[in-house]
């Protein structure tokens, strides 16, 4: 739809799709559809070359005399691969009968190596969705496990404008980048499905996301059914 609006205004626009389908039934003027993993619109993380090749053939939709355009990226050699969802957590390793630690310690560890990543990053991170400061996750974590659990959930500092499947949304993604960020801090040798295997299989706060997920799928809601899509992923 932005893309028509900046059209009408004149300017030319070539736009990345990652779901071919949504890009058949939306019809942008012109769209180069990557087989990537959603989040992986350039490909794999650090190799520009490869990023620049998938920007040159987006950039050459710009020569079509007329659209809509739709072109495919057919180089896949050095695509990123597909990451590990939590409905892959059993089988890459995840046993029912490993004692995981409490949630809310487990994320109190990682805080160090959290906070030396943004150190190391002169501030940025992709923490902060929910607007809630990271150092105050302790109740937001407890409001989550009440919310898996079937248990009556009340958290004082959810935003009293955002829905509640928003909010899980959010909530769940500033968990993970938090995560995210304190491994590579951590082990910065590990890249991709490396921090994905990781973060699903042995860690708490995996086993909780997935339980909030299976829960909100459940509910007979169709929007928190439809936000459950991308928690535990």
């Amino acid at each position: 739809m932005l893309a028509r609006v900046f059209e009408e205004a004149g300017l030319a626009t070539a736009a990345l799709a990652l779901i071919r389908n949504h890009a058949e039934r939306a019809r942008p003027p012109r769209a180069l559809f990557v087989p990537f993993p959603l989040g992986f619109a350039l490909g794999k993380p650090n190799d520009p070359p490869f990023q620049h090749r998938v920007l040159k053939a987006a950039f050459a939709l710009l020569e079509a005399e007329a659209g809509p355009v739709l072109a495919d990226f057919d180089e896949r050699a050095d695509a990123p691969a597909e990451l590990l969802q939590a409905s892959g957590a059993a089988a890459a390793g995840r046993s029912a009968a490993v004692t995981l630690p409490d949630p809310a310690d487990e994320l109190t560890g990682l805080r160090g190596y959290y906070e030396r990543w943004v150190a190391d990053h002169d501030g940025r991170t992709l923490v902060g969705l929910t607007g809630i400061p990271q150092r105050r996750w302790r109740g937001l974590i407890r409001y989550l496990e009440a919310y898996a659990d079937g248990r009556e959930a009340w958290y004082a500092e959810r935003p009293a404008d955002l829905p509640i499947a928003r909010f899980l949304r959010y909530a769940a993604d500033d968990l993970k980048s938090l995560y995210f960020e304190a491994r590579m801090a951590r082990r910065p040798d590990q890249v991709d499905n490396d921090l994905h295997r990781w973060f699903w299989t042995e860690t708490a706060m995996g086993a909780l996301l997935t339980r909030v997920a299976a829960r909100m799928a459940a509910s007979g809601d169709p929007e928190l059914a439809l936000y459950a899509r991308g928690i535990a992923r």
